[in-house]
């Protein structure tokens, strides 16, 4: 009987895919866009306005306006007209039917959104249709529901509206994160003055526009764009009554000290330096793929990314081996390209982050992989990144670096990976892999992060609350824990 031959299929050959770009026909991105206040977009009051640039080819996408505090004191008067005029007038089924509007109308326009998500911040056309805009939609649906049950989320309790929220939110999901502050915020009766990313505005001014176009209250959702500057005067605005950010370490210390005193609430959802595990017993097949997803996919742009793997020994150069041959056939592209799993890097500054962080790797002693892949001429591009024999004192293990950037450790005993896992300043999320129920409730009570998935990595729902401990912020964001953070609970 002859012998099986065993074949491998190189998927980095050069027959490769075909393109399948998605179509950019069917959007409509303006050459200018002011800020939305009161229901209108109105020019910036010192009329400078800044570019936002595609990342994937360095070309520019639109103008946006550049607020100041005079802005931002024009957008908080008005959210606190609406908010007394009206929005804290009417009941909460009122406030349910806007809120369900505007989650039919992001469903409705999800294609359009998809597409400019990845022109304006680089992640895959893939993330942005699958994850981003139907887990925005999803989360003002979730909201809209509980508008006219609050008494019902919080028994014993009278939930009360706190007034005007000042939301601030990053480039890495700049529409979901849009819809984590503000659907919980209107669903809880305030009103609010949203801050997006520089590098990436371009969605949150089309959640604008629909807005509009849903007929919500004139100042109830208002929008100023501009750089730290803009978002640090919403934060010492004193009509202000809460204040949510999602961002840095670094910059929610600072708003730690601009609000202490103050009678204002806070929420911070800050870095992260997540911890995935893999025991010998972990299907591992799987386990390799939530790794890339946890890391890779995402081009490392994520608070909770998987940055630190840690393998047991005994399954070690199975999981290596697996785990660079699946780098070998990810591919790094045309962020609206259908194949791509590795967009551009959102921002010249950051991709020069990600490659100090890779030469301090290197000079460290790590070991260093990066698969062979032809990167594009041009826009901001970093391949897939491996470090093993990585220490535990090494800064690319203790220190953020919101890349495509991987460092390994082993271990042997759970209480060696419940030690090595816990000994970082950050806590907000952690995956565990193994075959054993009893070993996965053993590690969620002795792991400090705010968010542990088993078996799976990535997944999100607005039902379920998301935050982290120690320098990773307090508060959180998703589920009922996400609407108290909008009341006053007596």
């Amino acid at each position: 009987m002859a012998k099986k031959k065993q074949v491998e299929v190189d998927l980095n050959s050069d027959w490769g895919y075909s393109p399948a770009p998605e179509s950019k026909g069917h959007i409509k991105i303006k050459p200018q866009y002011d800020q939305f206040i009161g229901g209108k977009f109105v020019k910036p009051s010192n009329g400078k306005y800044f570019d936002t640039i595609n990342p994937a080819n360095n070309e520019k996408l639109s103008s946006i306006a550049l607020g100041s505090a005079k802005d931002v004191d024009k957008a908080v008067r008005a959210a606190r007209k609406a908010y007394s005029e009206v929005w804290s007038k009417l009941s909460g089924k009122e406030r349910g039917k806007y809120i369900f509007r505007i989650a039919r109308l992001i469903q409705e326009r999800a294609r359009e959104f998809s597409v400019i998500e990845s022109l304006d911040g680089g992640k895959t056309i893939r993330e942005s249709r699958d994850v981003d805009v139907p887990l925005a939609a999803n989360h003002f649906f979730y909201y809209a529901g509980w508008a006219d049950k609050l008494e019902y989320a919080f028994p014993n309790k009278k939930p009360t509206s706190l007034g005007v929220a000042g939301q601030i939110i990053p480039w890495n999901f700049p529409l979901l994160m849009a819809a984590w502050k503000i659907a919980p915020a209107l669903a809880a009766g305030n009103t609010v003055v949203l801050k997006p990313a520089e590098t990436t505005s371009l969605t949150a001014l089309k959640l604008a526009e629909l807005i509009k176009d849903s007929g919500l209250p004139d100042g109830v959702v208002n929008i100023v764009t501009g750089f730290g500057d803009t978002g640090a005067a919403i934060v010492n605005h004193p009509d202000v009554n809460k204040v949510a950010f999602t961002g840095s370490t670094g910059v929610g210390k600072i708003i730690q000290r601009a609000i202490a005193g103050t009678n204002k609430k806070c929420t911070l959802e800050l870095g992260g330096k997540a911890a995935n595990i893999i025991f010998e017993d972990a299907p591992i097949n799987q386990a390799v793929e939530g790794i890339v997803n946890g890391i890779y996919f995402n081009q490392g742009h994520v608070c909770c990314a998987g940055s630190r793997l840690f393998v047991q020994e005994s399954v070690y150069e199975e999981v290596i081996r697996k785990l660079k041959h699946r780098m070998n056939t990810l591919i790094v592209g045309d962020p609206m390209d259908k194949n791509t799993d590795i967009g551009a890097i959102n921002s010249k500054e950051q991709l020069d982050t990600i490659n100090k962080y890779i030469k301090i790797g290197q000079q460290e002693g790590a070991e260093f992989y990066q698969p062979a892949c032809k990167l594009p001429k041009k826009g901001n591009w970093c391949p897939p990144t491996l470090f093993t024999n990585v220490s535990q004192s090494s800064r690319i293990t203790q220190e953020e670096i919101f890349g495509p950037v991987l460092a390994v450790q082993t271990f042997r005993t759970v209480d060696e990976v419940i030690a090595k896992a816990n000994n970082t300043p950050y806590g907000l999320s952690a995956g565990i892999w193994t075959d054993k129920g009893s070993k996965i409730f053993n590690m969620t009570t002795k792991m400090r992060a705010g968010v542990v998935w088993a078996n799976t990595y990535n997944k999100f729902d607005p039902t379920s609350p998301f935050g982290g401990y120690k320098e990773s912020g307090f508060g959180r964001e998703g589920g009922l824990q996400g609407l108290s953070a909008y009341l006053n609970l007596n």
